[in-house]
């Protein structure tokens, strides 16, 4: 069975989706923008959520019994990818390269079921919601099925082989005083269980939600930004200069905490990215919404290269950015959006015949599909955008406020205890 094919069933065996509800796209009307709880959901069972996290740092789950959930998403990089490893190795022999750029997991719990009818904020209809780049995972439960099963991470046959797995773990004790004590005699039910546990541990809020930004704080009341900090502040606001909250909202309409995100999709025309095997061969593209990892929307063209506008929580400790991992500085993102239509060849390779093979990324035919919205305008040869280096310098220092783990300087500053380093291989 296909790992898309085995995760929609296992979704549907283990009730986390109906058939025909958001992870399939059918929503029955357009929703309003945007759909997201107010607020983080309640912390779970702790007991519940320290055996997710024993299974969330076991590299023993994987075939090649090397590789953890926590390997790809690091908690001292806001379980995102350590510097360096956004584009991972994984499969049986550690040795298959991603096609994608690891995600960070944290800022999860409010993104709403994915629909190909929400209302967006240009007032069209269109995707939004549901998690990975492609939006098709509709619970963390489901999405921790994708690097369970997909061959070139953890590269399980099914979850018969996790169990199996499970039932040798050093924690498997922990897990029969969960489940009870005859759970691996029934796989499927602790199959369920073993991603209920992963689910719980990821919704522990001081892990995954924490809200402990400088700019969190500056939002209660509790901290300053610099005169840098305020200026790049601006520019991220501002329609006619950077028009970063057009998509990355900073602001919520309801005060609680924004996500830097509007949960929408956007095809932004990152150039092809030859650090991934995979794009050596000419005919391959990662289309994002319409394939070749989602297979439901293949038939919706208009879909083609459009990806998750991803939460810039945490964005400043990334080494690698979009789906693709091509760049690998914030400065280079936005420079990209200031210049991509001014200057196309900064960015794209040249053709035979000497024009810009301008997003290189889509096969020819489906490069219509492309985001021009501000900062995206301009002519080819005109006028590069409203901001200037300077303007970038303090975009990106504010971009920074958004790092997790902030403590105000001086007397005020609480002792902050060490960071615990992840468990030994095997430990779980």
């Amino acid at each position: 069975m296909q790992a898309a094919a085995l995760i929609s069933a296992c979704a549907l065996v283990l009730g986390l989706c109906a058939p025909g509800a958001a992870a399939t796209g059918a929503a029955a009307a357009p929703l309003s923008r945007p759909a997201v709880p107010p607020g983080p959901p309640a912390a779970p069972d702790p007991g519940l959520a320290a055996l997710g996290r024993r299974l969330f740092f076991d590299p023993s789950l994987s075939a090649s019994g090397k590789l953890a959930c926590a390997s790809c998403h690091d908690p001292r990089y806001a379980y995102g990818p350590p510097p360096h490893k956004a584009l991972a190795l994984g499969g049986p022999h550690m040795n298959r390269p991603a096609t994608r750029a690891v995600p960070s997991l944290r800022y999860l719990e409010r993104v709403p079921p994915f629909s190909v009818k929400v209302t967006l904020g240009d007032g069209g209809v269109g995707p939004a919601g549901g998690l990975t780049w492609d939006g098709r995972a509709a619970s963390l439960r489901e999405q921790a099925m994708i690097p369970l099963f997909g061959p070139n991470e953890m590269a399980n046959a099914g979850p018969r082989q996790v169990v199996a797995k499970l039932r040798r773990a050093a924690y498997a004790a922990q897990f029969r005083l969960e489940f009870g004590a005859r759970v691996f005699s029934r796989p499927d039910e602790a199959f369920a269980d073993a991603l209920l546990a992963l689910e719980a541990f990821e919704r522990t809020p001081a892990e995954f939600f924490p809200y402990s930004s400088k700019y969190d704080a500056y939002l209660r009341g509790e901290a300053q930004l610099t005169a840098q900090e305020k200026r790049g502040l601006e520019v991220f606001d501002s329609p006619a200069r950077g028009n970063c909250a057009n998509c990355h909202l900073s602001r919520s309409a309801d005060g609680s905490p924004p996500l830097f995100t509007d949960f929408e999709f956007d095809n932004i025309g990152a150039p092809r990215n030859p650090r991934i095997p995979a794009n050596a061969d000419p005919n391959y593209y990662d289309m994002g919404l319409c394939g070749p990892q989602r297979t439901d929307l293949t038939a919706r063209k208009s879909y083609c290269g459009l990806f998750r506008t991803p939460t810039l929580r945490n964005v400043a400790v990334r080494d690698a950015f979009f789906h693709n991992g091509v760049f690998g500085s914030l400065r280079q993102v936005v420079q990209f959006y200031q210049q991509r239509d001014v200057l196309p060849w900064q960015w794209y390779p040249r053709n035979a015949d000497g024009t810009i093979d301008k997003v290189d990324d889509l096969p020819v035919a489906l490069r219509r599909n492309l985001d021009i919205d501000p900062p995206f305008e301009g002519r080819e040869g005109g006028q590069i955008g409203a901001i200037s280096d300077a303007d970038i310098d303090d975009l990106i220092a504010f971009m920074r406020t958004l790092t997790d783990g902030y403590q105000p300087p001086g007397p005020q500053r609480a002792a902050q205890p060490p960071a615990k380093a992840p468990p030994a291989a095997g430990a779980g």
